[in-house]
């Protein structure tokens, strides 16, 4: 009997994993599992969300012209060439669906974010990863791993799962390399916490890179999933074409406005992550963890070979301290976790669980 068949790749995805949310015994486990942000959202995001109440029977700004005119504001933009996503993740398959066909080639580094795998797969390309250099991006190996049926390069710097970053003039060196008809998708989820230079300046010009960036993260609006992209017209325009309409509601666009407008905030954000991440790096050393430089809102270690406990065991030993962590089996890295940067108010429960759970090691 005849059925509807998918097109081939789509069996090859593997469907996305997110962190655990959830801790048996705790109504409200510290969630460390997801990279959100500890600070919770500004208080400006949270009272935009609650006046968009009052207009909910009504469509968003397909346009979403309040935003992007703010966006272009502050990062010197033109509002034209911005192009609004459902998160991140869905200008990473708008890029994918545009860029890809069935036989196409979507070059990735070897640790990379699971959804950009998803959207290429999804549009029938093959997926090729290029081997990293102690859990960095490879610029050479990226290269290297391009072909004539290439048609779209992802990378993240800071990367994720890793949290590892490379320099500035590497990427512009991965550019350079790059054939024209090649499109470079810079992934900046976490470019903020990483100190990197003004991407949308070095690449103005450039007719084949996507930046994207979140609300996701530094602004703390995971819940909403509010994602932006900036490229060359000829790209932003390919891309409005397929986007859907209306795909960030009203009270999203709202508070990311706010949010987007609350400095102070932004300012604690980051200033919280990098003092956060540095406690973290250090406590894990001190447990005899290997500890990957961090340059995100979260720190990735490694459990060292020989060692009696294993990544995925003390994940659930600190599940039951109500502890919640990423195990990095997904990303063919079994015996690393990835941890959140918690808040102040949870920083001595974290502590007391990892010193009470990597002391059986």
């Amino acid at each position: 009997m005849s059925a509807p068949r998918p097109k081939p790749t789509i069996l090859e995805i593997e469907p996305y994993r997110p962190g655990a949310a959830m801790a048996p015994g705790f109504e409200r486990p510290i969630k460390l599992s997801a990279n959100e942000n500890p600070l919770g959202a500004s208080p400006r995001a949270v009272a935009a969300y609650a006046e968009a109440q009052h207009a909910l029977n009504r469509y968003p700004d397909p346009r979403a012209n309040a935003l992007r005119e703010a966006i272009a504001a502050k990062h010197s933009l033109d509002p034209a060439r911005i192009v609004f996503g459902t998160g991140s993740d869905e200008l990473f398959s708008m890029a994918c669906q545009a860029y890809l066909q069935p036989g196409d080639v979507m070059v990735q580094p070897q640790f990379a974010f699971a959804a950009w795998a998803i959207a290429a797969r999804a549009s029938g390309a093959i997926v090729r990863s290029a081997p990293e250099r102690a859990f960095h991006v490879d610029v050479d190996a990226l290269l290297d791993a391009v072909d004539t049926q290439t048609r779209v390069l992802f990378v993240a710097n800071p990367a994720n799962p890793t949290g590892t970053r490379i320099a500035a003039s590497e990427i512009r060196r991965l550019h350079a390399g790059l054939r024209p008809d090649v499109l470079l998708v810079l992934d900046g989820a976490y470019a903020e916490f990483g100190g990197e230079e003004d991407e949308f300046s070095a690449y103005a010009d450039a007719p084949n890179v996507l930046i994207t960036r979140t609300f996701s993260k530094l602004y703390g609006l995971a819940g909403l999933r509010v994602g932006w992209g900036y490229a060359a017209k000829p790209v932003s325009d390919v891309l409005n074409r397929i986007r859907l309409p209306f795909n960030a509601s009203s009270p999203a666009l709202a508070s990311a406005r706010a949010a987007f407008s609350d400095d102070a905030f932004v300012a604690a954000s980051v200033a919280h992550a990098m003092k956060g991440r540095e406690k973290l790096k250090l406590l894990l050393e001190a447990l005899g963890l290997e500890v990957l430089p961090p340059s995100a809102n979260f720190v990735t270690a490694r459990f060292p070979p020989g060692s009696p406990l294993s990544a995925v065991q003390a994940c659930e030993a600190l599940a039951r301290w109500g502890v919640l962590v990423r195990g990095l089996e997904p990303y063919a890295m079994p015996d690393f976790i990835r941890v959140s940067v918690c808040a102040d108010a949870d920083w001595p429960q974290v502590r007391a669980a990892f010193e009470a759970v990597l002391s059986q090691r």
